[in-house]
């Protein structure tokens, strides 16, 4: 088959569990895509079509596996991973070449991908060390937006959004510590979910310093997200998910987020209602309202009112909220932000010189902050957390602008004013870092077009553990507005 990207990737597992395609057949098709597109996308960093070629082989020999979650579906590993033996640079020019770190093993979330049956392409492109929420990285490649390449594609799982939105992989995975699945998401026109704190277990929020950081999926349907959700998870003998840590969020049956995103309702045994209709609160509302000017957008606007009136006439009880002034958030958080760059470990001068402008200020800073200081932040932030758990739980779904603009040019983010460069950032994206504190579940979807043919979209919020919900209704607005039936001018 010549348009092999055209298919879902749900379609293209459906396919290769009859035989009707083989895991080399989808991975070579894919892996071309990749090489006449890519120079011009800077959707990877590196393809590694040699070991990309011998998974696939591996995986027709072992024709037991072919039941496995994502069997011989083609994805990317995000830069900041580890895959044993493939060359690491983590989006820095610390790290590029020579200096590239060629780990011995592969970080867990590589190996629950490969354990679900993935053929890996190559590296996905992120900034430096995933921190901006933009991937331009001084290392390179620049990661450029499929519908207009002089605009970014947001960050840091950009290279993953631009290998979903032009055709190079039918879904693939990210990390989000701030926003980075839901930013590169919306900004190239495709669904990103960030799931609950500790419903994935190979990054479940613990391992980072106030449990920001948990992986989710891109993909172009919220059939396709849901399906690699599913991958991303580890399930157990009782057919849900397993939980090698005490923290844990509510989780159903293997197959239920797939299905609520294909019936576009809840069912089953995950603890939420069936039903495909539901309380809506929509908001501008920001956490970074008392600290920095938030201006939402006409654009960003007109997205949110498209996607509202889609809710409101599938008859969803839909009404405007508020959201509590929070004048404490900025400081916790970047107090947190930057505690947290802090721990990178790179203490040798040359190298902490080869760093960008903006990671050397996090580091920097970070490192200056004394220890109560943070304490005091953490306290901060989660007396935060619970008050907005309180206030999303009045609601079935919350409903946000995805972004505050459209997509940014290439270099608008400041390369030399750190400090400048970090507002700028939270003013392009001022909902998604405060679902990050409070551990919440989330997805982006596109439900508008501007003028110049840019996607825009809306953000879905919704109370711990209720990714299905998010999911059901991410569905009905997929019915209605098709997005998957558009492409980028590259496609």
């Amino acid at each position: 088959m010549d348009d092999l990207h055209e298919l879902t990737a749900v379609r293209l597992r459906d396919l290769l569990r009859t035989g009707e395609l083989a895991p080399a057949e989808v991975a070579d098709h894919f892996l071309a895509r990749i090489e006449r597109a890519n120079p011009d996308l800077g959707a990877f960093v590196a393809v590694t079509p040699r070991e990309a070629r011998e998974r696939a082989a591996a995986l027709e020999r072992d024709g037991a596996g072919r039941h496995a979650t994502l069997w011989g579906l083609p994805s990317g590993d995000k830069d900041l991973w580890a895959r044993a033996g493939v060359p690491t640079g983590f989006g820095s020019r610390a790290f590029a070449g020579a200096d590239a770190v060629v780990p011995p093993a592969s970080d867990e979330i590589v190996e629950v991908l490969d354990a679900a049956g993935v053929v890996s392409l190559g590296r996905t492109t992120a900034p430096e060390l995933g921190f901006p929420a933009y991937t331009e990285p001084l290392a390179g490649p620049v990661a450029r937006n499929p519908w207009d390449t002089s605009l970014g594609a947001g960050g840091s799982s950009g290279g993953a959004a631009v290998a979903v939105a032009a055709g190079l992989l039918p879904f693939a995975p990210g990390s989000d510590g701030g926003g980075s699945v839901r930013i590169p998401a919306a900004a190239c026109g495709v669904v990103g979910l960030k799931p609950s704190r500790g419903l994935v277990p190979a990054g479940s929020g613990q391992e980072s310093l106030g449990g920001l950081v948990v992986n989710g999926p891109l993909a172009r349907t919220t059939a396709d997200t849901a399906l690699l959700l599913e991958g991303m998870l580890t399930w157990g003998p009782d057919g849900r998910v397993a939980h090698p840590l005490t923290l844990r969020a509510p989780s159903a049956r293997a197959g239920e987020y797939l299905a609520a995103a294909t019936r576009g309702e809840v069912g089953g045994s995950g603890g939420e209602d069936v039903r495909g209709r539901f309380r809506v609160g929509v908001t501008t509302d920001s956490a970074w309202d008392d600290f920095y000017e938030i201006t939402t957008s006409p654009e960003a606007r007109t997205a949110l009112d498209a996607g509202v009136g889609v809710l409101v006439g599938l008859g969803h009880d839909v009404e405007e909220t508020a959201l509590e002034a929070a004048p404490e958030y900025g400081p916790a958080f970047r107090t947190l932000w930057m505690a947290g760059a802090s721990a990178v470990p790179i203490d040798d001068p040359a190298v902490l010189d080869r760093l960008e402008p903006l990671t050397r200020w996090l580091i920097g800073r970070g490192r200056e902050v004394p220890a109560r200081e943070v304490s005091e932040a953490l306290r901060t932030l989660t007396a935060y957390e619970r008050r907005l758990l309180a206030q999303v739980a009045r609601y079935d779904v919350v409903v946000t602008p995805a972004l505050a603009m459209t997509p940014r040019p290439v270099g608008w983010f400041d390369p030399q004013d750190p400090e400048r460069n970090f507002a700028q950032q939270c003013q392009y994206t001022p909902w998604t870092s405060m679902l990050n504190v409070a551990g919440l579940p989330a997805i982006t979807v596109p439900t508008h077009r501007t003028d110049e043919g840019l996607p825009m979209g809306v953000q879905l919020v919704g109370s711990p553990g209720r990714e299905r919900t998010l999911l059901a209704v991410a569905a009905q607005l997929e019915d209605r507005l098709h997005w998957a039936d558009r492409h980028p001018p590259v496609w």
